[in-house]
Parts: C-alpha cells; sequence; structure tokens
C-alpha cells in the first residue's frame, strides 16, 4: 500500500489487494468443477418466453370425472331454478344446474326434471367429425334398486 500526499489530497493506492482479487477471480472454478466427483449438478433451463395462459386447463372436479363415474343423488326439480346433487366415487357431493360443466369432454348439464339431469358433451366419431352426445344421469330409488 502506497500513500502520496501532495497538495491536500491523499490517494492511497491498494495494488496488492486489487492484483490478488484479480487472480482469484481468473483461477476460480466453475461450479461443476467445484463440486465432489459423486455429486450430480442440475441443468436448468428456463423457457424462450412467456408462456400463455391456457383456460382450457383449469378444470373444476367436475369437470376431471368421466360422466359414468359420477352418481346422481338427489334432483330439486320443482323450482325456477332446477338444482341436483351428483357425487363422485369417494362420496363427495357436488350441486349442479342448468348450464354446469361437467365431464372431460365439455360437457354441459341442459336440463334438471324429475329424477334426471340431462347433458350434452361434444364427441368425435370415427371420421373425425364433432358430434353432441346427449347423456342422461338417472336417479337411483329403493323402488328401482340399486
Amino acid at each position: 500500500m502506497m500513500r502520496w500526499t501532495g497538495s491536500g489530497l491523499r490517494v492511497v493506492v491498494v495494488g496488492a489487494a486489487l492484483a490478488a482479487a484479480a487472480a482469484r477471480a481468473e483461477t476460480a472454478a466453475t461450479p461443476a468443477e467445484a463440486a465432489p466427483a459423486d455429486a450430480e449438478m442440475a441443468l436448468t433451463t428456463e423457457p424462450a418466453g412467456d408462456i400463455p395462459y391456457d383456460p382450457a386447463e383449469q378444470r373444476t372436479p367436475l369437470q376431471r370425472y368421466e360422466i359414468t363415474q359420477l352418481r346422481l343423488v338427489a334432483v330439486i326439480y320443482d323450482t325456477k331454478d332446477p338444482r341436483a346433487v351428483v357425487e363422485d366415487d369417494q362420496g363427495l357431493g357436488y350441486i349442479v344446474h342448468v348450464g354446469t360443466p361437467i365431464g372431460p369432454n365439455g360437457g354441459q348439464v341442459r336440463g334438471i326434471e324429475r329424477g334426471r339431469v340431462l347433458i350434452t358433451e361434444d364427441s368425435v366419431d370415427y371420421y373425425g367429425e364433432h358430434r353432441e352426445n346427449e347423456v342422461t344421469m338417472v336417479l337411483r330409488t329403493a323402488e328401482r334398486g340399486k
């Protein structure tokens, strides 16, 4: 370290410290070289750009189940806004009304009547053409059997 004083100015030169820091930076090993031989480095990549938002990926629990996996357990049909309750295979109940999306094929509740729920869903035939498929969920009662 050298100090020069002249005409009221003090200049401190820290040449040795700067030279040592530069030497350490040049000889520093890359992270892969610094890791032990038995350790593996995880390489990550970032996407090239922003990932676009796709609303089709957001599904409700009712849209994750096939319609055949759901069971109709209750219907309230004689009101201004009819509703029904469907259960999944775990016993969780969901309230549906006209317009509720249901099933993975873009199904939608079209009507709720006494003892049944009418659903339309999109289906693709053998030739690749889209057609509306009508599905009816029927309420099972003790009289009809289980």
